[in-house]
């Protein structure tokens, strides 16, 4: 499979080929001064680019190709997941995955949506976009959880709900707002996780939680900069001063108090490295997770109900 390669990156693969080809003379010819000076470019050349992204270059790096999705992380930081299927009203829906799982010590039920990675796959998991029947399966297991009173995590990464006629016909808007009011009042702990692209009520219908976190190059927004940009302007090329006027990144979301805390990502993006992505992931969630658990059910929903109460309230 072909490696995608974004714009702003090319300085950098252009820089890490040189590199690779002085490498493979090091043997040969005495360059390894060279090669040492190489490798401190590429390094100051990342951390130069990487920390003065632009809001639609985070886009662009939320919807990478080789980004790790909701299955990654579960099999890079769980064991014993037992993925859980249908909604017990219309049939499976693919584009959301969700099971019991063991994150060490603690028993979770992980549920996020789920992208594919070619276009065969993509068709399987209909891009990651769910229909109401994805939300209800979500529903069914997050009360199976608080019946066993078990954690909920989810992890968020679509590009929206899915639009189709079938889908309106089936409730997709039912489904999300029912989903919105059960998970305000489930009595376990819910974390939320933007992994990727949050965009509009796809992502909310799976995002009520006790803590929202965030992942250091994502986005979560009521609209895509394309959308926006195609309603004001009339075009989707001004996407990029969409994404500016948006505020969508995770640093202007904390400001705002939409979310609670920022996930660090291995330089470059999550996909540059799948296990430290996972890794870094993993550790906060049970630094959370330990503190949820402590709080008594009644009070979890009451600070729950609190917390989304209190969003863009404003004094004049």
């Amino acid at each position: 499979m072909a490696k995608t390669v974004l714009d702003f990156e090319k300085p950098i693969v252009e820089l890490e080929a040189k590199l690779e080809e002085m490498r493979k003379f090091s043997d040969n010819l005495d360059i390894e001064k060279e090669i040492v000076k190489i490798e401190e470019k590429v390094k100051i050349l990342k951390e130069n680019i990487y920390k003065e992204l632009t809001r639609w270059q985070r886009v662009q790096l939320a919807r990478h190709a080789d980004r790790p999705y909701t299955l990654d992380y579960i099999n890079l930081m769980t064991t014993n997941f037992i993925e859980l299927h249908g909604d017990r009203h219309f049939k499976d829906d693919k584009a959301i995955v969700g099971g019991f799982a063991n994150l060490d010590e603690h028993k979770v039920l992980i549920i996020g949506h789920q992208k594919g990675r070619d276009t065969k796959t993509n068709l399987y998991r209909n891009f990651g976009m769910p229909n109401p029947e994805g939300y209800r399966k979500a529903l069914r297991l997050m009360k199976l959880a608080e019946k066993f009173n078990k954690p909920v995590i989810t992890m968020l990464d679509t590009p929206g709900a899915f639009p189709g006629l079938e889908a309106e016909e089936r409730g997709q808007a039912e489904a999300i707002a029912r989903n919105l009011f059960e998970m305000s009042k489930l009595k376990v702990p819910i974390i939320v996780v933007i992994i990727g692209e949050g965009a509009s009520g796809g992502a909310l219908g799976l995002g009520v939680g006790d803590r929202i976190l965030m992942l250091e190059n994502c986005w979560y927004s009521v609209i895509s900069p394309e959308s926006c940009s195609s309603i004001l302007w009339r075009s989707w090329e001004y996407k990029e001063q969409a994404a500016e006027a948006l505020k969508l990144t995770a640093p202007d979301l904390l400001k705002q108090k939409i979310i609670d805390r920022i996930i660090p990502e291995p330089l470059g993006g999550a996909h540059k490295d799948h296990q430290e992505a996972a890794k870094m992931l993993k550790g906060v969630l049970k630094e959370e997770l330990s503190q949820l658990i402590k709080i008594k059910p009644e009070k979890l929903v009451e600070n729950r109900l609190e917390k989304f109460g209190s969003m863009g309230e404003f004094i004049e």
